[in-house]
């Protein structure tokens, strides 16, 4: 009975067998709509494919979309081609999808419309990115076909424009698998080189399929990041690519490019002969106002009559030269006369003279101050000596040498009166010649 029961890996591997083995579940086309799409850091993009009734687990491994042109997204209707098989893991059936495009609309179209709305949020477009395309250049690099009639056209056209430009061709592939990396190095090796001016990249026209070398990221990156300013001229006028929008210029056709690449031959001479009409006009103008101002100097009196003119210079030369004569005469006559009238003057004030009395003034006030000076120090000295006897007779000295002392008690005070001392006291007199230390045996009133 025990043997009766499976386990689930054993039901789930038998089931997933049977649909791998199912001849119609190998290859499945399945048309419906994207959702809960999420793209894995791994590459892999997992989806759910729905209709109005029903819905299947998809996944698409990035071996299978790294070719993909276009990014799904979620509402997409897509068409797809794959095989239905069984995720053991959570018991449930997916579909694993080989091919997908969208449906009612072209793949190319699609992913055309994705790359040109990511570039230009990437600024790929932005004309502060654009370089100015140079309006004489030397030497141009055309990248395209070498057997397509693009480059023949281009190079017929640059050689009738202006014939000096020196071009050459980097030949390419501009059609199939191995176009954009064969344009992308033709990009590349034209900036190593460097020794040109401009680049022209295109080719002829044809479908949207023939020309997409030109519409991927990896030729629009290389156009991008070119140091050498290009013009893209891919199909006819009609055909738009990723190309065209992230040059620097965009001609409708080849030929155009090679028209905007370089001046017109004939324009350049005629506007010469317009530049060298219009010196010649100038110079003539010119020449004719110098004439008329040479006929005005020949007409004026210094041309016409030089002679005269020099003869009338000197004489006016010698006018002022005279006149000149004249003003130093009268200034040195003027200073003289001052001179001589400064000189009487001070020779009526006799400054010898008045000198010497001043000197002697001089003198005579000095004897006259020394003698003032004598006679107040003698005064002032007979004022000190009467000053000195006044002090004489107040000096307690010399009333001691007359006999009398002065007492003092024990604390250097002088004694005026016996109520200042008391019986037994020590006290000191002091006289002449010495000091007596004393003791006070008895106190008297009134007796001398």
């Amino acid at each position: 009975m025990k043997d009766r029961y499976l386990t689930v890996t054993a039901l789930t591997r038998y089931l997933k067998k049977k649909l791998e083995l199912d001849p119609h579940l190998e290859n499945v086309w399945l048309r419906g709509e994207i959702s809960n799409f999420k793209l894995h850091s791994r590459g892999h993009m997992y989806l759910t494919l729905k209709d109005d009734q029903a819905r299947i687990q998809a996944i698409m491994f990035a071996g299978d979309n790294r070719n993909l042109p276009f990014m799904p997204e979620n509402g997409m209707n897509v068409l797809v081609q794959g095989q239905v098989s069984l995720f053991e893991r959570y018991g449930q059936y997916q579909l694993y999808i080989k091919e997908m495009q969208p449906d009612g609309i072209g793949a190319l179209y699609l992913a055309f419309e994705q790359l040109k709305d990511k570039l230009d949020k990437k600024g790929y477009f932005n004309s502060v990115h654009k370089k100015e395309i140079p309006s004489h250049p030397k030497h141009i690099a055309i990248i395209t076909s070498p057997t397509g009639a693009a480059v023949r056209d281009i190079l017929t056209t640059l050689k009738r424009r202006y014939p000096i430009v020196e071009t050459t061709v980097i030949p390419v592939l501009v059609q199939g698998k191995n176009a954009t990396p064969s344009i992308v190095r033709g990009i590349e090796l034209a900036n190593e080189m460097g020794i040109f001016d401009t680049i022209i990249l295109g080719r002829g026209g044809g479908s949207i399929e023939d020309l997409w070398g030109f519409n991927e990221e990896q030729v629009a990156e290389a156009i991008y990041h070119s140091v050498t300013p290009i013009i893209s001229a891919v199909g006819h006028e009609t055909d738009t690519t990723i190309s065209d929008y992230v040059a620097d210029l965009r001609a409708a056709t080849p030929t155009g490019a090679a028209e905007l690449a370089v001046p017109s031959e004939l324009e350049l001479k005629q506007k010469l002969l317009q530049q060298r009409q219009m010196l010649t006009r100038y110079m003539q103008n010119k020449l004719a106002e110098e004439n008329r101002h040479l006929v005005r100097l020949r007409a004026s009196y210094a041309f016409k009559y030089p002679a005269h003119l020099v003869r009338q210079k000197e004489q006016q030369l010698d006018t002022s030269i005279e006149r000149l004569h004249r003003v130093i005469k009268s200034v040195y006559t003027q200073n003289f006369e001052r001179l001589q009238t400064l000189s009487k003057r001070m020779y009526l004030q006799k400054p010898e003279q008045k000198l010497l009395d001043a000197q002697q003034q001089v003198q005579k006030a000095n004897e006259s101050l020394q003698t003032e000076m004598k006679r107040i120090l003698e005064r002032h000295q007979k004022d000190l000596m009467s000053k000195m006897d006044k002090l004489s007779l107040l000096n307690p000295l010399e009333v001691m040498k007359r006999g009398f002392s002065i007492t003092y008690n024990r604390d250097k005070e002088i004694i005026k009166s016996i109520e200042e001392t008391n019986v037994d006291d020590e006290i000191q007199v002091y006289l002449e010649d010495g000091v007596l230390d004393c003791r006070v045996e008895n106190k008297k009133e009134g007796q001398n």
